[in-house]
């Protein structure tokens, strides 16, 4: 049923008297909606003796009480009326859970967007290092760019726009040079034995001194007073003479590592 009959005697319809009463309080369609819950269109078709748009009679019941509180009206005598026009039992299922339902279904869950999206972006970052420092060539400024992910805490402290310095490696020191070097200073040779390493080399005060990959068969010597930092990315391809002391291997072949040196034995420690 859509339109309600019109009432025998002279009271004004459920709608109308509906529509009255909202009107003396003062109220717009709009602000009755906001305050019941009850969808504005819904309003309007029941302002007009429409009631189709209510899906059923326990529906439109229940839209009767909570419109006819809201503009100051007994609810009662108006369901009653209602109930006499349309026929049926007043007997409902409890109306609170069918205004719960309209709110939940007009408030759909969005998807996590953003975690999808910070979850793929980390996998590409992950992925596009790993292929740039095994598929570099010699000497390329890329495989700075691209390192291992083990050590992308260090550069990420760097701004996108600061150039990587790659100055040409120092001239090969002879063992002899090393072990002549001064004991209150500290001095690191790395030699790149058989394959090529990115390293990371910076003095006691945070300062580059190196970052780039150093070819397979050349050395590079760095000293400072203090203390030299040292990132290596394929420490078994890196034999490191300290101090006038071989030390050997950095690591194992790929694995990215981390060292510091300080004046004195190396091995004292």
């Amino acid at each position: 049923m859509s339109i309600g009959n019109p009432p025998s005697d002279d009271r004004p319809t459920v709608g109308r008297a509906l529509a009255q009463a909202r009107l003396d309080a003062g109220l717009t369609v709009d602000e009755v909606s906001s305050s019941t819950r009850v969808r504005a269109p819904i309003v309007h078709a029941i302002e007009q003796d429409d009631f189709s748009r209510c899906g059923g009679d326990v529906y439109a019941r229940g839209h009767i009480r909570t419109i006819a509180r809201a503009v100051g009206l007994d609810p009662e005598p108006l369901v009653e009326q209602y109930s006499a026009e349309h026929g049926g039992s007043q007997a409902a299922r409890p109306v609170a859970p069918v205004y719960e339902a309209e709110r939940i279904r007009s408030e759909p869950r969005r998807p996590n967007w953003t975690a999808a999206m910070v979850a793929a972006i980390v996998a590409v970052v992950g992925f596009v290092g790993f292929t740039i420092f095994n598929g570099g060539s010699d000497g390329d400024q890329q495989a700075v760019a691209g390192k291992p992910s083990a050590v992308a805490s260090a550069s990420t402290k760097s701004s996108p726009s600061q150039k990587t310095t790659s100055p040409d490696p120092t001239p090969e020191q002879s063992d002899s040079a090393i072990a002549a070097a001064p004991a209150d200073k500290v001095t690191v040779k790395l030699s790149a034995e058989g394959s090529k390493s990115w390293i990371s080399v910076t003095d006691s005060n945070g300062r580059s001194l190196y970052q780039n990959t150093l070819p397979a068969g050349q050395s590079m010597t760095f000293t400072d007073e203090k203390k030299i930092n040292l990132i290596v990315g394929n420490a078994g391809a890196v034999t490191l003479f300290v101090n006038g002391k071989d030390l050997g291997p950095a690591g194992d072949p790929g694995q990215v590592v981390r060292l510091n040196f300080t004046p004195g034995d190396p091995e004292a420690g």
